[in-house]
């Protein structure tokens, strides 16, 4: 069993916040116990899955290693007794393609898959650009200081999600402000209180912040069944799985995850690095005269910021990983970050390198539920760094950057630079 201690570190939003005790208790744990049980203050217990090798066998069992039997995400006992109560008996307060298994999840994939495939995302690139220039020059507009992650870094994949989604560009600073809600509610700056909140408190803010977002796509369904565009959502307003409407509440939980992961987890590492360029000029030179690097610049962003922590799965048999025996029923916490920082597999891996190669991280994960927008996230990062890296002639921090506090999205929340531009 591991220690009181590390358990609770890497269950704790604030050492998220912090990220060097969250990084010193994985680095331990790969170590010393890269697969043992930890049992944190309030949770039930559950096997930590510390090591690359092992967060890909697990992922690569979808059958065997369940996303919807149990939470898909870390949630205190009180709390999943509590969602339990009010979803009659199931743990997800929605139900997305996070939390399905087969053969809903491959069925409900299915639907919307095409749209993020590298030969449809050609058609959007001339928009991408278009849509970067835009921030580019917002930021040019700035005065040479800005909060990088506040004023640019959230607002750019925002737009470019919610174009491919279909949401009015009058509707983003709300979908912006319903997404901060659901993955920072343990945050007083991101939460809808405002303040600190304990597990109840908390929960029923994620319920107000989920009943508006299905208020509003119940809205936006009405209107793509009278009249469907070409977007992501009339794909999903008007979708059929074995010649049925969407389940409401399925169609719902599509709507919300691809309005928040596809843009939150996009903004955190684009804000990620250009903390990177700001803290390391040797960086920023190499990428200004070799722009041919921005494809690996991305990569090893997505794996140095890893904005999703980890995602949860659920033992359907008993099974052996690492030597050790898992029950039917037990629970596993994939550790994408200390799968990054897996010195077996990364060489230097607490050092940002920009040409890393290969770089095979698991941010965006493995097997059936790898990221879908996986393609148009690197491809919107490629773009937003070309036309940037043209027309930035320095950077350099303005103040201390600050992480979110969560232990499933975060990032950073706050990135002040200087900067000169052309």
């Amino acid at each position: 069993m591991i220690s009181q201690d590390i358990a609770n570190t890497i269950v704790d939003p604030k050492a998220y916040a912090a990220q060097t005790p969250v990084d010193e208790a994985f680095a331990y744990l790969r170590k010393e116990a890269p697969f043992a049980q930890a049992q944190p203050e309030g949770y039930d217990p559950f096997w930590v899955v510390t090591k690359h090798a092992d967060i890909l066998e697990v992922e690569r069992q979808n059958e065997l290693f369940h996303n919807g039997d149990r939470a898909a995400t870390l949630t205190p006992v009180l709390v999943d007794r509590k969602v339990r109560e009010i979803m009659g008996g199931s743990p997800h307060l929605v139900r997305s393609l996070v939390q399905m298994d087969n053969p809903d999840h491959m069925n409900y994939r299915r639907l919307t898959q095409g749209w993020f495939l590298p030969q449809n995302l050609k058609k959007l690139e001339s928009r991408l650009r278009d849509i970067a220039r835009v921030f580019v020059d917002r930021m040019a507009e700035m005065g040479g200081e800005c909060d990088f992650a506040r004023d640019i870094g959230l607002y750019y994949p925002l737009h470019v999600i919610m174009e491919v989604l279909g949401v009015p560009e009058a509707d983003e600073p709300r979908m912006l402000k319903l997404t901060q809600e659901l993955f920072g509610s343990n945050d007083p700056d991101l939460n809808r209180r405002g303040e600190k909140l304990d597990f109840e408190a908390g929960l029923v803010a994620v319920q107000e912040t989920i009943g508006e977002f299905i208020t509003y796509f119940n809205g936006i369904t009405e209107d793509r069944r009278r009249c469907p565009r070409e977007d992501v959502a009339s794909v999903i307003a008007n979708g059929q799985i074995d010649g049925q409407p969407l389940d409401h509440f399925a169609a719902m939980s599509y709507y919300i995850i691809v309005a928040t992961a596809g843009h939150d987890t996009t903004s955190h590492t684009t804000a990620g690095g250009m903390r990177v360029l700001a803290e390391q000029p040797d960086i920023f030179k190499r990428l200004k005269a070799d722009p041919s690097l921005v494809p690996s610049f991305v990569e090893e962003t997505i794996r140095w910021v890893t904005p999703v922590k980890h995602f949860m799965r659920t033992a359907t048999a008993d099974a052996e990983v690492r030597g050790q025996k898992i029950a039917k029923g037990d629970w596993l916490m994939l550790a994408y970050p200390s799968g990054n920082r897996d010195e077996e597999v990364f060489e230097d891996p607490f050092t940002f390198k920009a040409d890393r190669t290969p770089n095979k991280h698991v941010a965006l994960g493995y097997g059936a539920h790898v990221c879908i927008g996986q393609h148009l996230a690197r491809l919107e990062m490629r773009i937003f760094w070309e036309e940037l890296l043209s027309r930035l002639d320095s950077i350099e921090l303005n103040g201390t950057p600050l992480l979110s506090e969560a232990n499933f999205v975060c990032g950073p929340k706050s990135v002040p630079v200087r900067y000169r531009m052309k």
